[in-house]
């Protein structure tokens, strides 16, 4: 299996796949729009920050399996890949704790004024009676948008800094919120109302998007701490500078709406950057989580290499079309399947499913299949006089 590797990642996961035998074309300075013309042979794709774009994908002929090698999966085009039944994985929670920790020294930078105080100091100003402005952390409310995983682990570091947690997420009830210790906000308006500050751990999605808009940033307390560690898209970053300014918001981010792609750049956004404490997308590169994506990104390659299907596939259908099931038990030999799939195609129903259970001793099978239609009678009895076919029992789903 040829496997292209276009960003920069841990040896480890190199080491790891070189042993695994597998065919490895390591290009980390490859560019999104140079990824079409390079993806050539490669079955599989790894990427980190760099796009994959409907035109590598449609480029990538025998491409069956594109891994992002870390949460989020915005930078594929997954509708183009899911088109092409090539499947789309990632490694979720494996950068928790690298992103959560950023997000708690953002938050006591801009509390503590840490990068405007650093910059005075390596400017020959001495402004202790400036700095010691500080509200403190302590006993303040910090509400969470996106309860996940990163989202948990903020909370958990909060608490340990004594801080009251709160949080929203459109999976979050009243009693999961009581199990993980989280005060529950019905809305992410009514956590704006309530906290001190706020840090943003949602995925980006269309429903996502600008959902911290200028009502939200309103909202928030005059004076608040806002915290931006997931996606730039979600926040409405023309409102974000007003609200720094009309309502003396602090705060902390590490990504961008139309942030540059790879690791040297120029970086048009220094206006927003100048009144806030910012990072570039750092989030998630610890030497602790690089090895901990190397370690999945392995396993999820393994996999595939040895069973033809990944882990955690995140383009799968979460319900498919089927409306009919048809259950086959039969004898487990040549040309039994091929023959009931001559069948349905004669009737012209599609199979959106289909499983085949071997049973211990190899002698019988069962087979279930899921229709878009029903077989008619006629069908189901010709597959009843099949001498290999032990049982026939057809349904509706």
């Amino acid at each position: 299996m040829r496997v292209l590797i276009a960003d920069k990642l841990s040896q480890r996961m190199e080491d790891a796949l070189r042993d695994l035998g597998v065919d490895m074309d390591v290009r980390p300075d490859l560019t999104a729009e140079q990824l079409p013309g390079e993806i050539g042979q490669a079955q599989a794709l790894v990427v980190r920050s760099t796009k994959v774009s409907a035109e590598t994908i449609n480029a990538g002929r025998k491409l069956s399996l594109i891994v992002r090698a870390g949460a989020g999966v915005n930078t594929i085009d997954t509708v183009a890949a899911s088109s092409r039944g090539i499947y789309v994985t990632n490694c979720p929670g494996t950068n928790s704790a690298a992103v959560a920790e950023l997000a708690i020294g953002l938050l006591v930078a801009c509390d503590r004024r840490i990068v405007d105080a650093s910059a005075d100091l390596r400017a020959g100003r001495w402004r202790k009676k400036e700095y010691g402005k500080a509200r403190g952390l302590r006993g303040r409310t910090l509400g969470i948008l996106g309860a996940g995983m990163i989202g948990q682990a903020v909370a958990a570091a909060a608490r340990g800094l004594a801080m009251r947690v709160a949080a929203w997420s459109r999976s979050l009830d009243p009693a999961r919120a009581a199990a993980l210790g989280l005060e529950y906000c019905a809305s992410p308006l009514d956590l704006a109302k309530c906290s001190d500050a706020v840090s943003v751990h949602l995925a980006a999605a269309p429903e996502t998007k600008g959902l911290v808009d200028r009502e939200f940033l309103q909202a928030m307390r005059e004076g608040a701490i806002f915290i931006n560690t997931s996606r730039g898209e979600i926040v409405d970053q023309d409102a974000l500078a007003q609200a720094v300014q009309q309502r003396q918001l602090r705060v902390g981010l590490d990504v961008f709406a139309n942030e540059p792609s790879g690791g040297e750049a120029q970086f048009s956004q220094t206006d927003l950057a100048r009144s806030v404490t910012a990072t570039p997308h750092i989030g998630a590169s610890t030497e602790q989580a690089s090895d901990a994506v190397a370690d999945d990104v392995a396993r999820i390659i393994k996999a595939f290499y040895e069973t033809g299907k990944p882990p955690r596939p995140i383009n799968m259908c979460l319900r498919s079309p089927a409306t009919h099931s048809l259950v086959i038990r039969h004898y487990n030999r040549v040309g039994v399947l091929a023959g009931i799939l001559n069948l349905l195609r004669e009737e012209e129903i599609n199979v959106e499913e289909m499983e085949n259970a071997i049973f211990d001793g190899a002698q019988a099978a069962c087979c279930t299949l899921y229709l878009d239609a029903a077989p008619s009678q006629a069908a189901l009895a010709t597959l009843e006089q099949n001498e290999l076919i032990l049982q026939v029992t057809s349904g509706s789903r």
